[in-house]
């Protein structure tokens, strides 16, 4: 007779299930208008001096919010903010959710504004020093960066709304979001950019920031309970519970920020284009790394987080070890087959217009390290909410300096090394990442084993042999495919490639007869109701 604690811990899983497949349909539709934009950016400005420009001021706007009302604030205010939901208190919830948006955006409009100032100063001395032989190429960063300083204090609000829905287990239109910043992308380079240059496509940045917030205000507006104070809360338990535990989540924020810095100085300084190869690289894998991991990770914090909250840490540890079982099994044929199939991928997607076969080969190298870590990246994601969920971000924040401080040694030695054996250096970059973040995977894990007493082993064990089993198969017949395939196309060796090595790698998991198919299946189900609504 089974436990009655299972049915709890069966339904937190559904719910999970049902939830990660509402939100993976949206991330894959926001991943495709991503991929869109940065096709078209490609086509339109190669890897020329302008899209280095554009993509470096990109970077340094992307550092300001993650900073402040990035990933370190998602996982401290939704815990804390789902205790409060959690224990029937809604106005102490929205009160602390006011006091974190008025802090949020005081706080970015000064930032902004700061380094809107002394943008040549940034750009010379912080964010691109390789730039500074070109004085003309300074001056465009400065003035693209000072565009795109606009989209920061939008997506904090927009960051913190997402928060709150999620906490109300509001997943959809958060997760259709950055579709929307996308979109604004895309007008950018389609219709600014003809009259204005690269700088219409920093003012589609602008735009994408504005429709990322407008598309959940509705959503927000129709949470029971909701209300507005203006007030900054500094005295507030909740308010400074966030800040306790933003704290150490802020310093691993900062560390990671500061290797992408270092991967943008490091490539400024490598044969031009190196730049825009990561950055272009970086998007595809993170693809399906958003739409397995991150679509898992989202729906699962709050159901962590109640876990948690309500005192059962056993239903938690179950559910994580649930999770990291359905994330091994999408995560490694993903990451086998990126790396078997990105040149054609690359050259189906960007070799148009000024993007040249050179630029394939920049982008395909760098993306071949990038997905060689994408199962570390992917199970990161999921841990560390688990962690963020028992109101812990010291501890993940603990691996993770200790994994980017290795990553800023990593990205030196490898640069270096990729020159000295004559390959491209910005693999180097891509491949120190992703060594990194395989050094706090396995750290997290460890400690998480320790801290619920147990993380069903046995399981995960075995959930990544029959993951690398079929991820074998379906290698061999890729490679069999790109040898002797009767196509030269590359839209032909990449889409025919993927539908090989999909079928071939689902057939080979239900030979061995892997329960998650089933949950699969239902998660499509949720896929097909949001595509195609039942009409009553």
């Amino acid at each position: 007779m089974e436990s009655p604690a299972v049915e709890p811990v069966r339904s937190a899983n559904r719910q999970i299930a049902r939830a990660a497949g509402t939100v993976m349909f949206a991330i894959v539709l926001s991943q495709l208008l991503g991929l869109l934009a940065k096709l078209l950016t490609a086509r339109a400005f190669g890897t020329g001096s302008e899209s280095e420009a554009f993509f470096a001021a990109n970077r340094f706007t992307e550092i300001i919010f993650s900073l402040v009302a990035g990933g370190a604030l998602a996982s401290a205010f939704i815990p804390t903010f789902t205790t409060a939901l959690t224990l029937q208190d809604r106005p102490s919830a929205w009160k602390l959710a006011s006091a974190v948006a008025n802090i949020i955006v005081l706080t970015l409009t000064v930032i902004s504004a700061l380094a809107a100032i002394f943008a040549p100063q940034v750009v010379r001395y912080i964010l691109a020093p390789g730039f500074a032989a070109d004085p003309g190429k300074i001056a465009l960063t400065a003035m693209l960066l000072r565009i795109q300083l606009i989209s920061p204090v939008i997506f904090g609000l927009s960051g913190l709304i997402m928060g709150i829905l999620n906490a109300h287990q509001s997943f959809l239109f958060p997760a259709l979001a950055p579709s929307m910043y996308s979109l604004g992308w895309c007008i950018g380079v389609l219709w600014l950019a003809p009259g204005m240059g690269i700088a219409g496509l920093a003012w589609g940045v602008v735009l994408g920031a504005s429709l990322h917030l407008l598309l959940q205000l509705p959503a927000l507006l129709g949470l029971p309970g909701r209300s507005y104070t203006f007030t900054l809360g500094l005295r507030l338990p909740g308010v400074r519970e966030v800040a306790r535990l933003m704290g150490p989540r802020l310093v691993g924020v900062a560390a990671v920020q500061l290797n992408f810095l270092l991967n943008t100085y490091l490539a400024s300084l490598q044969p031009e284009g190196s730049l825009t190869g990561i950055s272009l690289a970086f998007p595809l894998m993170y693809m399906p790394l958003a739409a397995i991991a991150q679509s898992v990770a989202t729906a699962a914090l709050p159901t962590f987080s109640a876990q948690a909250a309500s005192g059962k840490p056993e239903e938690l540890r179950t559910s994580l070890a649930a999770s990291l079982r359905g994330v091994l099994l999408l995560a490694v044929p993903a990451s086998l087959g990126l790396m078997l199939l990105r040149v054609p991928l690359v050259a189906l997607l960007y070799q148009h217009g000024e993007f040249t076969s050179a630029s394939t080969e920049l982008v395909a190298w760098a993306l071949l390290w990038y997905a060689a870590g994408l199962v570390s990246f992917s199970m990161v994601e999921i841990v560390s909410r688990a962690f963020y969920a028992l109101h812990d971000t010291k501890t993940p924040v603990t691996m993770l300096v200790i994994a980017m401080s290795l990553n800023l040694v990593f990205s030196l030695l490898f640069s270096a090394l990729f020159i000295r054996i004559g390959w491209l250096p910005n693999g180097g970059l891509a491949l120190a990442n992703s060594l990194a973040t395989t050094v706090e995977m396995i750290g997290l894990l460890a400690l998480m084993r320790r801290r619920l007493k147990g993380l069903e082993i046995r399981s995960l064990l075995q959930g990544a042999g029959q993951a690398v089993l079929a991820a074998f198969g379906m290698g061999v017949a890729l490679l069999l495919w790109l040898q002797y395939a009767p196509f030269s196309s590359n839209a032909m060796l990449a889409l025919g490639g993927v539908v090989l090595g999909g079928l071939v790698y689902i057939g080979l998991l239900a030979l061995q007869g892997v329960r998650e198919l089933r949950q699969v299946w239902a998660m499509r189900s949720v896929i097909l109701r949001r595509v195609m609504p039942v009409r009553k």
